[in-house]
């Protein structure tokens, strides 16, 4: 366990207090942290322990302590078949919660042994003691070492062929970035498909969710507009592309199939249908992109009441997604005016129901459009693609005018 990841007591803390985000973590000016988080559990190999999922941890690089913990459902992997795998990033703002604590502990468990899949949990180190870019070069070597297949479950059990990014809140940021660098490394494994669950992006300037002050609220924008600064160690403001995604950037996602999971009283839930929008734009339709809103839900809902009905239909489109095994077209060769209504086990809402606005994102043409296959660079016609490896993407240099920026008009 990484030396930055401890779980002290705040109840008799003193001192003066340089930053506060609670309840998340406290800052001193003498420079202690404080991180509210839940309790540390140890890694079990007994099944019958928890659902049938044996975990075991494993330090990835001696040198930074970086860690994964590894979920196997037992009677899935006795089954003969090799099995779907998640390489999961937990949330906590950057700053907080481990991929050792009973929170994602028990998630990660719960996922493994519903989706008869082979999670790989990433510890990271945190913020602000290791700030951002740390959390992503962290999940980046996790990810390298999970494509080398070197320890014995992940060559024995897993489906390199079914890889999939997953994370929550500050984790459904880390994989994103995982995904975009994974496009521009020959060396590592396709990605079949990336989930992220209310993810951590915000802006400069407020959308109208973030304009609301809504004292239930669990994380109030005044407050959320403080954290990327903190994280980053004032090397970067809320404009920050990384926090801030361009839809250059956008266009570059690798992955087949993308599900992003919204929840209606999120603090974040705007930035989460911004980036929908931003995806559709350039050319990701209903069948390779799901989208998943909790009404009535706030931010991480699912990770503290678990067996809320709502926690349950967000859990059965999660492991529908991660095991949905239909060939689907990449985004940027779906056949125009073609139509994919129903989402994977999730009741299909129109576009502009989820987004509250009266619009319909404009599809490009498709009747005039470059292919090259290979390392070739995209085409100079009037709509290029690039495949590499079963993967396509859009080349946003070349695209029309109309897919790159249609998706600003959103909001």
């Amino acid at each position: 366990m990484p030396a930055n990841k401890t779980y002290p007591s705040h109840k008799n803390a003193n001192g003066e207090v340089d930053d506060e985000f609670y309840p998340l973590i406290r800052k001193y000016k003498d420079g202690r942290i404080e991180r509210f988080m839940s309790s540390f559990v140890p890694a079990s190999e007994d099944p019958a322990a928890s659902r049938g999922v044996v975990t075991r941890d494993v330090v990835i690089d001696q040198g930074t302590g970086v860690s994964v913990r590894l979920f196997l459902p037992v009677q899935a992997a006795q089954a003969g078949t090799r099995l779907p795998l998640v390489v999961y990033v937990h949330g906590g703002s950057f700053c907080t919660e481990s991929a050792f604590s009973r929170t994602y502990h028990r998630y990660a468990t719960s996922l493994a042994a519903s989706a008869g899949a082979l999670i790989v949990s990433v510890e990271y180190r945190l913020a602000p003691e290791y700030p951002v870019p740390t959390s992503y070069d962290d999940t980046w070597a996790a990810l390298r070492w999970v494509a080398s297949l070197s320890d014995p479950w992940l060559a024995k059990y897993a489906d390199p062929s079914r890889t999939f990014l997953a994370g929550d809140s500050a984790g459904g940021n880390i994989v994103y970035h995982t995904a975009v660098r994974a496009t521009r490394d020959d060396s590592i494994m396709d990605i079949q498909g990336l989930v992220m669950v209310h993810p951590f992006f915000w802006g400069p300037e407020r959308l109208p969710a973030e304009k609301v002050l809504d004292g239930d609220a669990m994380f109030p924008p005044v407050w959320v507009d403080k954290l990327w600064p903190f994280v980053t160690a004032g090397g970067a403001g809320n404009d920050d592309p990384r926090i801030n995604p361009p839809d250059e950037e956008i266009a570059l996602l690798s992955g087949r199939r993308v599900l992003v999971a919204i929840a209606e009283k999120d603090t974040l839930r705007d930035r989460g249908r911004q980036f929908v929008c931003s995806m559709r734009g350039c050319g990701w339709v209903d069948g390779s992109l799901t989208v998943v809103e909790s009404e009535g839900e706030d931010h991480g809902f699912h990770l503290y009441a678990p067996l809320r009905a709502t926690s349950k239909k967000l859990m059965k489109s999660i492991v529908q997604f991660i095991n949905h095994r239909a060939t689907l077209p990449s985004p940027a060769m779906v056949i125009p005016g073609g139509s994919a209504e129903t989402m994977l086990g999730v009741p299909s809402r129109p576009f502009k129901d989820i987004f509250g606005y009266g619009m319909r994102m404009k599809r490009w043409s498709g009747t005039s459009f470059g292919l090259k296959v290979g390392r070739a660079k995209a085409s100079t016609t009037s709509y290029g693609l690039r495949l590499k490896q079963a993967r396509t993407f859009g080349d946003p240099v070349s695209a029309p005018t109309s897919v790159r920026f249609a998706m600003r008009n959103c909001f």
